[in-house]
């Protein structure tokens, strides 16, 4: 993996070079191993959180990880592209828009011992900007050169504080086109279900039930192309103990290993339903 500026990272995308790297500020990670008409997203997998905001941060690092969605770029490294996160979502939501994407108060609680200056805000919001500048070129290349495009949005989510029964899956489909796309929904949602996990769990796969896919990445990226779909998932978080923050390795792995051929074929299908 290599260190890029934005620019450098933009202008690979656009010479259509395979490539991995960091930005410049460490912000996010972009990997293109070939240029295929699929991407996977993991925007909130990343945990760093500026040393200069630690001590006027209310919130614990263990209320920052707990609302994160870890492990969610491991369900999905294989794949030939994938871009992800490296900073909290308390530092800055890349699933929200930039008016506010900057916390004031998280999850019913204040985030902040004393309200942000605009240089902190300004530092964020930076990063923000750098993210869409290089989403919006890569989509851009992959509809340009395949016609239509898919995007897998991998998300987690506490079960825990849901007083009902949730599924190990959710589809959040609200702001996409149901009607062009309504097989590629319905066939992601079979594929999730049938994924057999270890350890017991239970794979369950619902629509819209505890997620709708309002988020920001979703929302920016259909605003902008037409024809590409994002297919908001979100995996209740059966893969670590949210309360005590214990990882189980063996669920993130199983979930790799079977996304890493059911993703593919997914978006094969995908493109072949698609292609211009």
């Amino acid at each position: 993996m290599i260190r890029l500026s934005i620019q450098d990272i933009i202008q690979k995308i656009k010479n259509e070079e395979t490539f991995e790297a960091v930005a410049e500020d460490y912000s996010f990670t972009l990997k293109i191993d070939a240029y295929v008409h699929y991407a996977c997203g993991a925007v909130h997998d990343g945990h760093q959180f500026r040393r200069e905001l630690w001590e006027n941060c209310l919130h614990t690092e263990y209320d920052r990880w707990f609302e994160e969605d870890p492990e969610t770029k491991e369900m999905v490294k294989s794949h030939p592209i994938v871009i992800a996160g490296m900073d909290s979502r308390f530092e800055y939501d890349l699933n929200r828009a930039p008016n506010n994407a900057i916390y004031t108060d998280a999850w019913g609680k204040e985030l902040w011992k004393n309200p942000l200056s605009d240089e902190m805000k300004s530092k964020s919001l930076q990063k923000h900007e750098n993210f869409y500048k290089v989403v919006f070129a890569l989509i851009q290349k992959l509809e340009e050169k395949f016609g239509v495009c898919i995007v897998y949005d991998m998300h987690s989510y506490n079960w825990r504080r849901w007083t009902r029964e949730v599924p190990t899956w959710n589809l959040g489909t609200a702001n996409v086109d149901n009607d062009r796309f309504r097989n590629e929904i319905e066939s992601w949602r079979q594929i999730l279900e049938k994924i057999k996990l270890p350890n017991d769990i239970v794979s369950t796969s619902k629509i819209n039930d505890t997620f709708q896919g309002n988020g920001y990445f979703l929302k920016f990226i259909t605003e902008h192309f037409k024809n590409t779909l994002v297919l908001a998932t979100e995996a209740k978080k059966v893969y670590c103990d949210e309360l005590n923050q214990i990882y189980y390795p063996e669920v993130v792995a199983c979930i790799e290993k079977a996304l890493r051929t059911d993703l593919k074929n997914h978006a094969v299908a995908f493109y072949n339903v698609h292609k211009v």
